[in-house]
């Protein structure tokens, strides 16, 4: 008989009288998913390395009260008390609307600034402290949870009442498919992405900086000052953007460039390599030389978010007990790209009635390299 993927529910806490679910995801060659129906955050990714050591790779906490106790952020100028999106469902609009405001159809929407200079991420209380509704799913192409939720119209400025369904798929090739859809009764602009920070050496074991990273672009979004697009689509040839071949992640962070404080790392988007119609392709893939794992990561999506976790300062204790600094994990967001309201050159992210929007992201991992 085919293996096949289990799933376990468990209740691990409550919010205002809501149960606070987590899913065990788990396969036969050893790979383990935990998912929470709080943020829709991804807890824990374990994988075994070359030799079978089995180690979670993803950076988070190991209870839902300390994922709550930082949300909503006190104080969005301080980053070491600012939410730091750990694994989480990111909307309504994933990374910065600069100033908190755009265009959409020829009206100026304002937004709430969550950060000095932008709404982030949807705002001071976005998807990522949502209470999902839950269910577990099961069919022939594995195991997961279904997540449901629905943002009133006027939640964070946005316009139009927004229902979007998630769903988690672990199969037995060790792939964890996201797969995200939304729907809106009146003209919106939406932006989804997944937040998982990686550590593909383990949670809690240092600097991911000696991994090799390629992403499949050949340009990327230069940022102003203030850390949104400026509205130019840039070669990646001859910067330290060009990841077309592997690369170490910190390799060029240490290098002098115009869009690369030396030291401060990457928060920049890649503009990826589209088909025509799009299709699920090959966004980046990453490579531990010290464990042998890899993660491929494929997407429908024509933009990259890479972070090099640049606010983490040393003063947030993980799931293993070790304290995060900068560069311990990284994260690689398939999305629209930042911003684009309010660049019309950059591809639509509006969302009509009567139109679905469709997200699809398969991360998969192995441990032969």
């Amino acid at each position: 008989m085919r293996a096949m993927p289990t799933v376990r529910e468990e209740v691990i806490g409550d919010l205002d009288g809501v149960a606070i679910r987590r899913f065990s995801l788990a396969n036969s060659r050893g790979m383990r998913v935990q998912v929470l129906n709080y943020g829709g955050i991804v807890q824990t990714v374990e994988f075994p390395d070359r030799d079978g050591n089995l180690s979670n790779i993803v950076l988070g906490f190991r209870t839902f009260e300390e994922y709550r106790r930082l949300n909503p952020a006190p104080n969005p100028h301080n980053p070491e008390g600012a939410n730091v999106y750990f694994g989480a469902l990111i909307g309504r609009y994933a990374n910065p609307l600069a100033g908190g405001r755009f265009i959409l159809r020829g009206r100026v929407v304002e937004v709430p600034l969550n950060t000095a200079w932008h709404a982030l991420h949807g705002g001071a209380v976005g998807f990522d402290q949502a209470v999902w509704d839950s269910a577990v799913i099961s069919d022939n192409a594995g195991v997961g949870v279904r997540l449901a939720h629905s943002s009133p119209h006027g939640e964070m400025g946005f316009p139009g009442k927004l229902d979007v369904v998630a769903g988690y798929v672990l199969d037995e090739a060790c792939r964890l498919t996201l797969t995200l859809e939304a729907t809106t009764n009146a003209p919106t602009v939406l932006n989804l992405t997944s937040h998982i920070y990686w550590n593909l050496a383990g949670e809690g074991s240092g600097s991911c900086y000696n991994q090799l990273l390629s992403i499949n672009a050949d340009h990327f979004l230069p940022v102003d000052s203030q850390e949104a697009p400026t509205g130019e689509i840039r070669p990646v040839a001859d910067t330290v953007f060009d990841f077309s071949e592997p690369v170490p992640i910190g390799e060029r962070i240490r290098v002098p460039d115009e869009q690369l404080l030396i030291g401060h790392g990457y928060d920049h988007n890649w503009v990826l390599r589209q088909t025509d119609p799009p299709s699920v392709i090959q966004a980046a893939r990453v490579i531990d030389p010290s464990s042998g794992r890899s993660l491929t990561i494929r997407t429908t999506q024509p933009g990259l978010q890479f972070y090099t976790g640049n606010m983490l300062q040393g003063t947030l204790a993980g799931s293993g007990g070790s304290l995060y600094r900068q560069g311990d994990g990284f994260a690689l967001e398939t999305q629209h790209y930042p911003d684009s309201p309010n660049h019309p050159t950059f591809p639509t992210t509006e969302l009509d009635p009567g139109d679905i929007y469709r997200h699809i992201t398969v991360f998969e991992l192995t441990n032969d390299d």
